[in-house]
């Protein structure tokens, strides 16, 4: 259970780093206190059901990716949105970074594969 809390906490901490937030703004969006922020990231303590339905709106993620890591409809169609209000210049940016991105994890695969 300790383990499963920690990697839940792990992948609070690291979307919460990615949307550039702290404790308490996350806290506020989501209407829980700091404190249970800080108490889940840390893996301290389980989370209830509300809340955990409460952070997954906040950070804009699936409850699968939270509590499993896993990625499903919902978390893709939530990226899919944010791309299609992309101007088409930005849109054909973000394609080569992705092409780019895809390449070096196959070329990384490739090479430990040797």
């Amino acid at each position: 259970m300790d383990d499963l809390l920690n990697q839940i906490g792990s992948r609070i901490l690291s979307r919460r780093k990615q949307l550039r937030m702290t404790q308490e703004e996350l806290a506020e969006k989501a209407g829980i206190t700091p404190q249970t922020v800080s108490s889940a990231e840390l893996g301290k303590k389980a989370l209830r059901p509300e809340n955990i339905i409460r952070l997954c709106s906040a950070l804009d993620i699936s409850t699968d990716y939270l509590l499993l890591g896993e990625t499903n409809a919902s978390d893709h169609s939530i990226l899919l949105s944010r791309i299609s209000d992309l101007p088409p210049i930005q849109y054909r940016h973000l394609e080569d970074i992705i092409n780019s991105f895809i390449l070096a994890l196959e070329d990384r695969e490739a090479q430990s594969s040797k």
